[in-house]
């Protein structure tokens, strides 16, 4: 079965409530301060795009919250 490139990560993601939280940060804002683009921000906010572990933890970093109060994984078993 060929995989769909535009499908959907087995993750979800709290970054744009946490921006609004943080004051109406914005993508490019979360981009700088952890060293992607404001592209890649809107990809990971939009579930088509895993960030690197790295990335992710930053993120985190970012909002001052552990990793899974910013991801979540929803992939299903089989």
């Amino acid at each position: 079965m060929a995989t769909d490139p535009m499908a959907q990560t087995p993750f979800t993601n709290d970054i744009r409530t946490l921006r609004f939280l943080a004051g109406e940060m914005t993508q490019g804002d979360l981009g700088d301060k952890v060293g992607v683009t404001r592209q890649t921000i809107a990809a990971i906010e939009q579930g088509k795009y895993s960030p690197s572990l790295e990335v992710a933890f930053r993120i985190a970093h970012v909002f001052g919250k552990p990793l899974e109060e910013v991801f979540q994984w929803t992939a299903k078993a089989g």
